[in-house]
């Protein structure tokens, strides 16, 4: 035992020889594992009795949870664990929804009953009820351990749009919320035609300064994306100019309040140019109109005669 000098501290392993005759170290990692190795091989270390079985139930259990990430399962499994667990969505809190149906949101949240709210994803939950045709915005909280709480905005009507023959709920801004599909919104001013969405707001301003006139609109029509045509509840159209409007319905609140033009039998009155006001009377006063002329006419043919 001349040649060889034992390493490793305890004197126990012999260190490989060199040529010069010097023993090599090993890195310290490298000792404890060799020291382990050959202690387990000489039967110095004694492995607990069921090592094999717990190695191989978690062996087995790697290859599992392994192929049900790879095959795509694992939200199928975590939503049927945790569910089980006592995570299942029990409780939907819905708020703000006035014209939003809960159903509608029941479903794009699809809640089946087994649906765990660790398994849940808010981001397109929200996402989803954000389509919703009402829903300008939506807030999805969970409430654990099984509570889903629902907060909607919902976006406001302001009139209803007539192009073609379908009719629409429309915002402010023009946007298109929804078909109009029952007659709740029956009080809502109606614009008609082509662009009559976007420029709504604008007319409807300018009318709301007088509401003496106002209040007995029935519908705005667009008439070629440029001027207005407001029709009154008693069938009168008047024709308003392509620029200066408030002129033109400061002359016809005028014309209103000192001949009542609004409540004769008018057909329509035409405001489209600067300096005069044109006006067309009904079918029936003007059959009127000519009968009282074609009187006055021979009445003064008889007077004529007499003379």
């Amino acid at each position: 035992m001349s040649g060889n000098k034992l390493v490793g501290g305890s004197g126990a392993y012999p260190a490989a020889p060199l040529a010069s005759g010097e023993a090599k170290v090993l890195p310290r990692p490298l000792r404890r594992l060799v020291r382990f190795v050959l202690a387990l091989c000489s039967g110095r270390i004694a492995l607990p009795r069921h090592l094999g079985k717990v190695s191989l139930a978690a062996f087995y259990g790697l290859v599992g949870l392994h192929g049900v990430v790879v095959g795509g399962h694992g939200p199928v499994v975590t939503q049927t664990v945790t569910a089980s667990a006592g995570f299942a969505v029990e409780d939907v809190r819905v708020s703000g929804n006035q014209h939003t149906s809960e159903i509608d949101i029941l479903q794009l949240l699809g809640l089946d009953g087994s649906t765990s709210l660790l398994g849940l994803d808010i981001a397109t939950a929200r996402k989803a009820l954000s389509g919703l045709p009402w829903v300008e915005s939506a807030e999805v909280r969970k409430v654990y351990p099984s509570t889903v709480e629902v907060v909607l905005r919902e976006r406001q009507a302001y009139g209803i749009w007539q192009h073609g023959s379908d009719l629409s709920l429309i915002e402010r801004s023009g946007s298109v919320i929804a078909p109009l599909r029952d007659n709740k919104f029956a009080s809502l001013p109606l614009f008609v035609g082509r662009d009559a969405e976007t420029a709504a707001a604008a007319i409807d301003e300018e009318f709301s300064k007088w509401p003496s006139i106002a209040s007995r609109v029935k519908a705005f029509v667009r008439v070629g994306g440029r001027r207005w045509d407001v029709h009154m509840e008693n069938g009168i159209v008047v024709r308003l100019p392509e620029e200066n409007v408030p002129g033109a319905l400061a002359l016809l609140n005028r014309f209103d309040g000192e001949q009542q033009v609004l409540s004769r039998d008018v057909a329509v009155v035409d405001l489209r140019l600067p300096d005069r006001v044109a006006i067309r009377l009904t079918a029936g006063a003007q059959e009127r109109r000519t009968a009282a002329l074609e009187e006055r006419r021979k009445a003064l043919k008889k007077l004529e005669r007499k003379i």
